[in-house]
């Protein structure tokens, strides 16, 4: 099993918590993955929103392109991700919560419906820690341009879930969980 993330912090962490004799983790760019993985794998799994967030479109076209490539015949992608649909259909402009530990926590988003793009702008205080802000921005899809994605790259969506559990995707699902297979 190989496991492969841009972060070298994050794969230190994954090596401390999962460790097998078959177990690989590699640092690289989901936007071009090994050239030795070509057909190598029964499935792909992309979990937790780790997808949407190049700038350009296209590089999430050639992160599918490289999901489809390295799958075997018959083999499964399992992308999990923000939901468009849900996520605007219950969208808030800006909310805030205190933690336990008393540290204030204020999010401001924005959403341009042309490129899809979610922005949100963290900051927090408080509790004995330094004041901080972030913005990160997501592409967010619908289930059907994903669909159309896949479709382009030879992975046809099987199964759409809500999330982690089997609840059918609907309009107001948050997130979304596809099954797609390599034809």
């Amino acid at each position: 099993m190989d496991g492969l993330d841009y972060s070298e912090h994050l794969l230190k962490i994954a090596r401390k918590r999962g460790t097998a004799a078959t177990l690989r983790y590699v640092r690289g760019d989901m936007r071009e993955l090994p050239a030795r993985w070509k057909g190598r794998f029964d499935a792909v799994v992309n979990l937790f929103t780790s997808f949407g967030f190049f700038e350009n479109p296209h590089d999430d076209v050639r992160v599918i392109e490289q999901f489809a490539r390295v799958l075997k015949p018959g083999g499964a992608l399992l992308w999990h991700g923000g939901s468009r649909d849900g996520v605007m259909a219950r969208f808030l402009s800006r909310d805030w919560w205190k933690t336990s530990d008393g540290t204030m926590i204020a999010h401001a988003r924005a959403f341009d419906p042309l490129s899809g793009i979610l922005t949100i702008e963290s900051s927090w205080t408080g509790a004995g820690r330094r004041a901080g802000n972030r913005v990160h921005r997501i592409r967010l899809y619908t289930a059907t341009r994903l669909a159309e994605l896949c479709a382009a790259s030879g992975l046809i969506v099987e199964q759409a879930w809500s999330g982690f559990d089997d609840r059918p995707l609907s309009r107001v699902s948050g997130e979304m969980m596809l099954l797609a297979r390599k034809s």
